[in-house]
């Protein structure tokens, strides 16, 4: 609908370089004048230059949506499974999600019948094509450094780290909601029972009983009823790696800390590491023309950073004038000569697998 939430394009304008299919996020301010996103603040800037600053990448051209990031992270961080009946009433646990969209054929409709007014337009992006092309989005806790969810806790619950991590106390929480209300990505999730206790989830849960019980990770706590709970880059694996380190009197060396999901993506998508080292896999990733934030117009300044996805065809399938800015060539004629286009990822229904 008009944002970069997935963003893709074509080889052939990906080989055009990032002003065609990447630009930079502009917003006009109160005086008129166009200013960069990251330009505007409405916080004080977190002392994060120093130190670790642990963050991630995520190449969405390399995800696959199998869906084992969210697994390794329910079994890692004893997520609870909550069963059909709760995923019904939206009270899904999943710290990890993987949001998929799925192209529609708005870009053909309006090819053939000539310009749409916007309201005709989003009618038409709502509707999938025959032969949808899809992508998948791994979406979990952005890590903000101007998080939105910690100016509204009433008992700071939720607060910054020196590391640049958005962390939960979870024994102050009180449950009121607002960290998950004022969250733009929506990936809080609140204990609406005691999972691992409650009967009412024997059949859906392994840790039921003392056997079972076996299955939860000793090093992370099991959360209680009525707080809220989130993805913490796998902190306790951070902690470990940083007390091995400081035990050879060394410092933390890179690949050494991998969160739970970036240790088994089968296509080494995700990848997790510190941002303040210049010399790791991560840092290179994430200023790489191809990299934006998820939603950056907010102005959360995410410590997890996404990938463009780039698709080996010729012509972009979306008329130029149409989406968040950038020129998309070609495609006109595609759809003059009968042939199959689709629209790209601003013009596309979404669904949430597992959901």
């Amino acid at each position: 609908m008009d944002r970069k939430v997935v963003n893709e394009t074509s080889l052939t304008t990906f080989l055009k370089g990032k002003d065609h299919y990447n630009p930079d996020m502009t917003v006009v301010d109160s005086y008129g004048v166009t200013q960069k996103v990251e330009k505007l603040d409405l916080w004080n800037v977190h002392d994060i230059a120093n130190g670790h600053r642990w963050g991630m990448t995520i190449d969405l051209s390399k995800c696959i949506g199998c869906n084992a990031c969210v697994t390794s992270c329910h079994a890692e961080n004893n997520v609870p499974v909550v069963g059909k009946d709760e995923v019904r009433r939206n009270r899904i646990m999943s710290w990890l999600r993987i949001d998929r969209y799925f192209s529609s054929d708005m870009s053909k409709v309006a090819n053939a019948s000539g310009d749409l007014s916007t309201k005709s337009m989003y009618e038409q992006m709502e509707l999938p094509s025959k032969y949808p092309e899809a992508v998948h989005q791994p979406v979990m806790c952005q890590q903000c450094n101007h998080a939105p969810c910690e100016t509204v806790c009433p008992v700071a619950a939720t607060t910054h780290s020196d590391e640049g991590l958005n962390q939960m106390t979870y024994n102050r929480c009180i449950g009121t909601r607002y960290c998950a209300n004022n969250c733009p990505y929506k990936v809080r999730r609140f204990n609406w029972f005691n999972y691992i206790g409650d009967t009412k989830f024997t059949d859906v849960n392994p840790a039921m009983n003392d056997l079972g019980r076996m299955v939860l990770n000793p090093d992370v706590v099991v959360r209680a009823r009525g707080v809220m709970e989130k993805c913490s880059f796998c902190v306790q694996r951070i902690q470990h790696g940083k007390l091995e380190a400081k035990k050879e009197g060394r410092t933390v060396a890179d690949g050494e800390i991998v969160s739970a999901c970036s240790s088994v993506c089968p296509t080494h998508a995700i990848q997790f590491g510190d941002l303040n080292d210049g010399h790791t896999a991560i840092k290179v990733e994430s200023v790489k023309d191809r990299s934006y934030h998820l939603l950056e117009e907010v102005g959360t300044q995410p410590n997890v950073f996404y990938l463009t996805k780039v698709r080996n065809i010729d012509e972009e399938r979306i008329p130029a004038g149409i989406g968040h800015g950038a020129p998309h060539g070609g495609g006109h004629g595609d759809a003059e000569h009968g042939e199959e286009t689709h629209g790209t990822d601003e013009h596309s229904t979404e669904e949430h697998s597992g959901h």
